[in-house]
């Protein structure tokens, strides 16, 4: 009996990997179709943003940041994986509703896909953040082993967060809109390319109700000073994501996207709620 169930599960993780690795492959295909620079494209738009930043706070505000140029990469790249899986994360259902009509098909892949799509360019353009830290005299050391460790932690905390989101957009379809504008609000309130020092210590503890911000700065302790992490603000995080994820899985993988297209008291009241905000904005009587 044993046997037979472990056979089971065994074929199950089988399916669901050679499912992830078709999705991502079809993702990787339809990203980048047609497109004369290809992958390339993964380093152009942070690269870009890295000369923008070095020659405003080395040349117009400077700031005292030993290997800025890898400081500000390392940040730039950290955030743009979490960042663009998110904003993905919410067209997840409404643009694949040929797969999720499938028998038995698992929707719950589906954010794992998107976040595994932007592992692969994350890692991609580790080796230039290498050379980055090679030119600016960084060395290595054995704290680099610790790297997989964080990047499982990122993996999880974006998988958790884009459920919620995926599910979300099914019923409110402006999650896409306000989810862009709060992702540029924190790329200013989370330290990539300014220290966290330089953030007065009273606001530090809200600085870390961002899961992001122990992440980047457990990053950078591990690729720039060779230093360990901050352990306890790492457990916190995982702990909390590793939470989120249980709840995630269940509510996305069970009847998720039935409860949010039943749910006609939450777009009734998403619709009055809607109604009069634009009322109150702009007045009937004009």
């Amino acid at each position: 009996m044993r046997n037979t169930q472990k056979l089971i599960y065994n074929r199950k993780i089988a399916h669901f990997c050679d499912l992830l690795r078709q999705l991502v492959d079809r993702d990787m295909k339809l990203l980048y179709k047609r497109s004369a620079l290809g992958i390339a494209w993964t380093l152009i738009n942070p690269l870009l943003q890295l000369a923008v930043f070095s020659f405003v706070f080395r040349s117009v505000i400077p700031v005292n940041i030993p290997q800025y140029s890898s400081f500000a990469f390392s940040g730039l790249l950290i955030w743009s994986w979490s960042q663009t899986a998110l904003f993905q994360a919410t067209s997840l259902i409404t643009s694949n509703l040929t797969l999720i009509r499938q028998p038995n098909f698992p929707t719950a892949i589906l954010p794992v896909v998107t976040t595994t799509t932007g592992l692969i360019h994350f890692l991609l353009a580790l080796p230039v953040l290498i050379i980055f830290l090679a030119v600016d005299g960084v060395q290595p050391s054995p704290v680099l082993l610790l790297l997989p460790l964080l990047i499982i932690i990122q993996f999880v905390l974006t998988v958790s967060l884009a459920y919620p989101l995926a599910a979300l957009n099914v019923t409110f379809r402006d999650t896409q809109h306000t989810l862009g504008v709060l992702l540029q609000m924190l790329f200013y309130l989370t330290p990539i390319f300014y220290d966290l020092n330089s953030v007065p210590k009273e606001y530090h503890a809200l600085y870390y109700l961002n899961p992001m911000v122990p992440l980047i700065e457990s990053y950078r302790a591990v690729l720039l000073k060779g230093m360990q992490p901050d352990w306890q603000m790492l457990l916190i995080v995982s702990a909390a994501v590793a939470a989120l994820l249980r709840s995630d899985w269940e509510f996305f993988g069970g009847k998720a996207i039935v409860l949010w297209r039943n749910c006609k008291w939450l777009n009734q009241l998403l619709s009055r709620v809607w109604e009069s905000v634009l009322t109150a904005i702009v007045p009937i009587d004009l």
